[in-house]
């Protein structure tokens, strides 16, 4: 999957979090359907949302976005990641240099944690924000694409799940190919590194195993878009128009989260 639709994605992550229990007051409405979709760094999950929102014109809420936000210029832990890092952190223009930033957290789990304190609640905050102001009446279905959606203990945001895999190899493929893509000859990510990327984010099959319907992105573009036909007919609560999908299918690149390169 090589061609493009275009939007947005893919993150990073710290593993071994117990998942969130829906609380009376957290749970989404039951006239509302909450789809969040997750799995592993460089698995589709740009390809899914992207086709959702044209072939289904489905809301989506994007918590790579969210984390963007989060480091902005006049954000506060922008300046606590300056404090932290020094200025070598920033690039020419100002800004944040996110592959830099990404090859320090990476390579240190303390450091990552350190990081992610301060962006999730962020994050959370803005999806529940973003889904009050989304009522079910106009809006019956929502998708949040969120790639640490268990490690960050979002699962009670949503009403069900949907985790896309693919084989480890084709992800380990996909992530070299798209690093090769974006990143300047010389300072591209080794095996090793593309590998320290998959480990820190919770292991697909413990995704799998909490899922409600999971997609398997190791075939075809039409095979992996046909398994998202079914699910979204499956248990849709509410019909919504345009629902036929669209006469030609592209993959999309896919884009790098905040900490990826």
């Amino acid at each position: 999957m090589s061609q493009s639709l275009n939007t947005l994605r893919e993150q990073r992550g710290s593993t071994d979090l117990k998942l969130t229990q829906p609380s009376a007051s957290q749970t989404p409405s039951h006239d509302q359907r909450v789809i969040g979709l997750t799995g592993g760094i460089g698995m589709g999950k740009t390809t899914v949302s992207d086709y959702l929102a044209s072939a289904y014109q489905l809301t989506i809420l994007d918590a790579d976005l969210y984390a963007r936000e989060a480091v902005g210029p006049d954000s506060d832990v922008f300046q606590e990641i300056v404090e932290r890092y020094g200025v070598g952190i920033l690039l020419a223009n100002g800004d944040l240099d996110r592959r830099r930033l990404g090859k320090i957290i990476f390579s240190s789990s303390a450091e990552r944690l350190w990081l992610e304190q301060r962006i999730h609640p962020y994050v959370r905050d803005r999806m529940e924000s973003q889904l009050q102001a989304l009522p079910a009446e106009a809006y019956p279905t929502v998708v949040l694409v969120v790639p640490l959606l268990f490690e960050a203990r979002m699962t009670d945001l949503v009403t069900e799940v949907w985790v896309i895999q693919c084989a480890s190899v084709q992800q380990v493929e996909r992530l070299l190919e798209r690093d090769a893509k974006t990143s300047p000859e010389g300072d591209r990510l080794s095996l090793e590194q593309v590998q320290a990327r998959i480990n820190s984010q919770m292991a697909i099959e413990k995704k799998v195993a909490c899922a409600h319907v999971v997609l398997d992105n190791s075939s075809t573009l039409d095979d992996l878009l046909s398994q998202v036909d079914r699910a979204i007919a499956g248990t849709r609560q509410t019909p919504q128009a345009d629902a036929s999908p669209p006469a030609s299918r592209q993959a999309s690149p896919g884009k790098s989260g905040l900490l990826q390169p």
